[in-house]
């Protein structure tokens, strides 16, 4: 319950700040490293002045996790740096529990999962340096195998973009 308070207040001050509707981006492609408990690499593409798409390959439990999302961004704070976006998209994972110990499940064996995925992010577009920084909360839905809500996901990422 307090994550989902936090959220929203986060939430809330990014909508009280909005200049624009239309993020004003400086960069075409950026790509990074994702910290978090999936942590691995994201690539960010922008294919118009306020929508992205994102993929990020991320390891977590012995596996990995590949995963799609399509975002929009909106300025918020009145800095078109500051973007506020939100999105949605899918994964394909696997993982490996033999051996390995794993916080929710007790049984052993080798699993592949399929999903849907929201994100929530707050980034920040260095204006004199290639660099952005990104604070989200990325929930998962396992669709298939060991079906369930993952709410664990938040992430910061660093990239470097290019024009």
């Amino acid at each position: 319950m307090k994550v989902v308070k936090s959220v929203s207040l986060v939430v809330l001050i990014c909508f009280m700040g909005f200049s624009d509707l239309s993020a004003q981006r400086d960069y075409k492609t950026a790509i990074g490293f994702r910290a978090g408990p999936m942590a691995g690499l994201s690539l960010k593409h922008f294919i118009s002045e306020s929508k992205a798409l994102e993929f990020i390959v991320s390891s977590r439990w012995n596996g990995t996790l590949f995963q799609g999302l399509y975002e929009i961004h909106q300025d918020v704070f009145n800095d078109s740096n500051f973007n506020l976006y939100y999105g949605a998209g899918a994964h394909l994972g696997y993982w490996d529990l033999n051996g390995h110990i794993h916080p929710w499940y007790d049984n052993d064996g080798t699993y592949t999962a399929l999903g849907i995925d929201g994100i929530l992010g707050l980034e920040y577009a260095i204006p004199d340096a290639p660099i952005s920084v990104s604070v989200d909360w990325k929930p998962m839905f396992n669709v298939i195998n060991y079906t369930g809500f993952w709410m664990d996901d938040i992430g910061l990422t660093i990239r470097f973009y290019f024009r």
